[in-house]
């Protein structure tokens, strides 16, 4: 059984990686505007959406002027997710008579999808309308997606070895980034969702009657649809509560694959589509390599984790032979459970197939470990662009061991880029740490909240009531909720009470600022060193293509997070491992 699961493990990373160089290659071929063969298609449909809305797509852009586009368009999206969801209870397509959510979840769900994170404090099938669902949710699946590749786009343009200010056109790369890129890739998943049996449906609710003869209520919905975009943007929000360990949002072992394979493949393909754009290959493989070398850091020992079992119930004399089962589908397995665990958290995915909070400790370290580093592959677009802060940094600190001035791709890497990339590399581990430290304390002296309220039931609140557990998992709550904030993850240690004022609105904050500004601090650095002037390569030169400049971005990576995290990790994951030994 467990060679079978290993087997499987093993075939969905090389079938995933088999996959992404052809499609990096494509979406290179997108981003140059080369002649490709589906042209005939998508040429009048984006030349009919330019038309419509008066955009001229043929007018480059600075780097100021792309994240203005971004950042505007951006606002509008949250104003009508806004809209939906705090009238989702008149609007039409609500079959099931969903109620409109109250201004803090709406808040945050809004904020939520728009920035790719998808952290949903609400149960999908009950929290929110087929409208909702589609013409917000999806709707904003699509186009974050689309905007964090428009970026990454913007950064390849400026990386070429030429000195210039425009950098393409925002509108052009997002554009065809949904219809070229993510739109065919959904259509061709949701197809195989819906024969493997996933609805795709505007019904209400079904009653079936069980083997036991009970009577059971059954939410339907156009679920395959939004699987597949949930997947392939890397968004990771689940049409059910229970996300892709659901039975009608991941019906078999095939698309339990599918659904991997689908959220790992264009962050993959991203990094080779960089290559391709730029004409060097041998540098995507080096960082295609580094992101490798720490994901499978995090996920050989997760599934050893997983696969030994829990200790205490070892101790008990109790035989493990399937693994650590609890909050696992029998039919995926221990290790599939553990391999999908780090992908969704190192993708920056966020979806699940297991609950992460019953997961071993160690398992958990991981998972946030992957979060908190957050440039191990990365969501689509933004993934590469976390990357290239380290990249940066690594530069500058390879600079100064050699005594020249730091150079990357022919370009001076100076104070102000340095400055930049310092203020995103600490903004990640500041709001993670700080958030956790207020709620920690409000938990720990059990603060009552003051107009903070439970819900309906208008109770007073206490800090205390967030959390199912005490001690060290209490606190691995917290510190994951917000480490899948700004990480822009989304998956969540579900025995955290999070649907209330507090952690909607605080977490919301986290997400505003945890999303634009590595996307701003990127864009900005690519955009500086675009306008100096070409230095041609010299025997000092620091060639970042290489095994060793690889080690040492893998090397500022780990140093970073090591300060950064180590004492926090320390007084939750690793304390509840020791405890248990």
């Amino acid at each position: 059984m467990m060679n079978t699961e290993l087997l499987s493990v093993v075939v969905m990373f090389v079938g995933t990686l088999l996959l992404a160089v052809p499609l990096g290659k494509y979406i290179a071929k997108v981003y140059a505007g080369e002649k490709l063969l589906g042209d005939k298609v998508f040429n009048p449909i984006e030349k009919l959406f330019f038309k419509i809305s008066r955009i001229d797509a043929t007018k480059e852009m600075t780097w100021k002027q792309h994240l203005k586009t971004l950042l505007t368009i951006n606002l509008i999206w949250f104003l009508w997710a806004m809209f939906c969801l705090t009238n989702q209870g008149w609007l039409p397509l609500n079959p099931d008579n969903i109620a409109s959510q109250s201004p803090d979840l709406a808040f945050n769900t809004a904020i939520s999808f728009l920035v790719n994170c998808n952290l949903q404090h609400y149960s999908g099938e009950t929290g929110a309308s087929y409208f909702t669902q589609i013409y917000a949710l999806m709707f904003l699946q699509f186009v974050s997606a689309g905007s964090g590749m428009a970026a990454a786009a913007v950064v390849f343009n400026a990386l070429k070895e030429r000195t210039t200010d425009k950098l393409g056109n925002f509108y052009n790369y997002f554009l065809k980034s949904c219809t070229r890129i993510l739109l065919p890739l959904c259509l061709l998943m949701a197809t195989i969702q819906i024969f493997e049996g996933s609805p795709m449906t505007y019904k209400g609710m079904d009653t079936i009657t069980t083997i036991q003869g009970d009577k059971q209520h059954v939410s339907r919905g156009p679920v395959a649809g939004f699987v597949a975009i949930k997947h392939l943007g890397t968004n990771g929000g689940g049409f059910y509560g229970a996300n892709s360990a659901h039975p009608l949002e991941n019906p078999s072992y095939l698309t339990n694959m599918v659904q991997m394979i689908a959220q790992v493949l264009i962050p993959f393909a991203m990094v080779f589509a960089m290559g391709y754009y730029l004409r060097r290959k041998k540098l995507a493989w080096m960082i295609w390599g580094v992101m490798t070398v720490g994901f499978l850091a995090l996920v050989i020992p997760t599934i050893n984790a997983e696969i030994a079992g829990n200790p205490l119930i070892a101790k008990m004399g109790i035989t493990q032979s399937h693994g650590s089962m609890e909050g696992k589908e029998t039919r995926f397995g221990a290790m599939a459970s553990a391999y999908w665990s780090i992908a969704t958290t190192v993708i920056s995915t966020g979806s699940v197939n297991s609950m992460h909070d019953s997961a071993m400790p160690l398992s958990s370290m991981n998972m946030m470990l992957g979060m908190m580093i957050n440039s191990f592959y990365g969501g689509v677009g933004v993934g590469f662009l976390n990357f290239y802060i380290y990249l940066i940094l690594a530069v500058f600190i390879g600079g100064l061991m050699v005594g020249r001035t730091p150079e990357f791709l022919g370009k001076k890497v100076e104070a102000k880029e340095m400055k930049i990339a310092m203020i995103v590399a600490l903004l990640h581990p500041f709001l993670i740490l700080v958030g956790t430290a207020i709620a920690s304390h409000l938990a720990a002296h059990n603060t009552v909240m003051g107009w903070w309220w439970m819900g309906a039931g208008g109770r007073p609140m206490r800090a205390s009531m967030w959390l199912n557990n005490s001690g060290y998992h209490g606190f691995s709550e917290m510190l994951y909720e917000y480490t899948s904030s700004s990480a822009n993850n989304g998956s969540g240690f579900e025995g955290l009470g999070d649907n209330n004022p507090f952690w909607n609105i605080t977490t919301g904050i986290v997400l505003i600022l945890s999303r634009f500004l590595p996307i701003i601090g990127p864009v900005a650095i690519a955009g500086l060193l675009a306008s100096k002037k070409h230095i041609p390569e010299s025997a000092g030169t620091l060639k970042p293509d290489t095994a060793t400049f690889g080690l040492l971005i893998l090397a500022v990576k780990v140093i970073i997070a090591a300060l950064a995290f180590f004492p926090a990790m320390a007084l939750g994951p690793i304390a509840e491992w020791l405890s248990m030994k």
